[in-house]
């Protein structure tokens, strides 16, 4: 058996692989000689079929068996043997002229071969926002608290920031919803004025257009669709069944002890505090995650290199459960072009940095605090290292599980290897600024 490759270009090699009748007789004549001494034919004992019948019958089914078989292990080794760093997997250029009447074979497979590039993540800068709980949205968190906690009165005639409990009806849209909103939430000037005033048992008509300061409002409290959520212009009436104003909760040591437990906080100033801490943490979150998409953008639009690509189009064509035609094969590659560039700017990032290699040790640390965390946080506050480390062996054995905490776990690397090492501009914003540019 010989194997060659001839390089077309940078990207593209063709490899041929010529089989011989030595190479692969006497696994032809073992498998034949097995079917001789199983094989029921009438008019023969079992055992003294002729090898030659034997041979006419199953020979050639045999034959291109085994030279497949060869022939994908010899690839797979002649592949691992010379480091080929390829994309896909080989594609059968001459499957269709192989004449197997004769004794030798030549296979040629056209090879799609890894890009050579560097990756720089210096080379442009990427803005790490930095989220801060401001002095508005402190306030706004204890006026919600002390609202939450506080008591509700019942009234009969609608003020400003009541709440009002009724139900919504249109036959135009089939709306039949009871609810209970605020005025707070209103936008409308003219839906406002309306309603203040209004008493228990009245039905008031307003237009839905502009009514709630968040579009979504509609969907929440009409029971709208999504879609139709969005630019709804229709009247609606309202059957006023209950009005309520809520009485501020007074913010003591009670209240305190009930929101964060037994003395933990002492006062409004400890209370922002403690808001500003929990709240400036789940940012960071959000911030991480923004961080890493735009990192990813950012390298994938400053790394340069050329992809194999009409190889890949061919390749996506023949793979898979279904064949596809030419032309989805070319809109799955436009689908998934960006997916594979990032693929290797991963893989070229993991082999130059030892750090973002995954050991055994590692994962099975990092299952073990995940699984403690998580039954500390329903009630079990003081696990054993036997209890975790029983869930963390059933967990490893799971293949599926495994897979997933190794995606996070190299999420969570990644993300530090950026912060340490890619070029950042630190930017600090409020939450409402950050939505607003982050997600404009």
């Amino acid at each position: 058996m010989n194997i060659t490759k001839k390089d077309i270009d940078n990207l593209n090699a063709v490899l041929t692989v010529e089989i011989v009748k030595e190479d692969y007789a006497a696994n032809v004549e073992k498998v034949l000689t097995d079917y001789r001494k199983k094989a029921n034919i009438p008019g023969f004992r079992k055992g003294q079929i002729p090898m030659g019948m034997v041979k006419k019958q199953f020979g050639k089914a045999v034959l291109v068996e085994e030279v497949n078989k060869l022939l994908q292990d010899k690839l797979h080794t002649y592949l691992n043997e010379e480091k080929l760093d390829i994309l896909g997997n080989p594609l059968p250029k001459n499957e269709n002229q192989i004449n197997w009447e004769a004794e030798a074979f030549s296979f040629e497979f056209d090879l799609g071969l890894t890009p050579a590039f560097e990756v720089d993540i210096q080379k442009k800068a990427t803005t790490h926002y930095k989220v801060v709980a401001d002095k508005e949205m402190l306030d706004n968190q204890v006026k919600t608290i002390r609202k939450q906690y506080g008591k509700l009165i019942s009234k009969q005639v609608v003020a400003k920031g009541d709440e009002i409990t009724g139900t919504f009806t249109s036959e135009e849209k089939g709306i039949n919803k009871k609810t209970t909103f605020s005025l707070e939430d209103i936008k409308g000037k003219k839906q406002l004025d309306t309603l203040i005033g209004s008493k228990v048992g009245a039905v008031v008509t307003l237009k839905t257009k502009g009514f709630f300061a968040d579009v979504h409002d509609n969907q929440k409290y009409l029971g709208v669709s999504h879609d139709d959520a969005h630019g709804l212009d229709i009247e609606v009436t309202l059957a006023i069944e209950e009005i309520n104003t809520r009485e501020m909760a007074t913010l003591n040591q009670e209240l305190f002890d009930k929101l964060f437990g037994e003395g933990i906080v002492t006062s409004e100033k400890e209370l922002k505090e403690k808001i500003k801490e929990d709240a400036e943490r789940q940012f960071m979150q959000q911030s991480d995650q923004k961080l890493l998409n735009d990192v990813v953008e950012t390298l994938i639009e400053n790394t340069k290199f050329d992809l194999p690509a009409d190889f890949l189009k061919r390749w996506i064509q023949s793979t898979g459960e279904r064949k596809m035609t030419k032309e989805e094969a070319v809109a799955e590659y436009e689908r998934s072009e960006k997916g594979l560039r990032y693929q290797l700017i991963e893989g070229k990032l993991r082999e130059k940095n030892e750090s973002l290699q995954i050991t055994f040790d590692e994962l099975n640390a990092y299952a073990h605090d995940m699984i403690k965390a998580q039954m500390m946080q329903y009630g079990h506050t003081n696990p054993t290292n036997e209890e975790v480390q029983g869930i963390v062996a059933r967990i490893m054995s799971n293949e599926e599980e495994v897979r997933r905490l190794s995606e996070q776990l190299n999420t969570q690397k990644l993300m530090q290897f950026f912060k340490e090492n890619a070029k950042l501009k630190t930017k600090e914003v409020s939450y409402d600024q950050f939505i607003k540019e982050a997600y404009a």
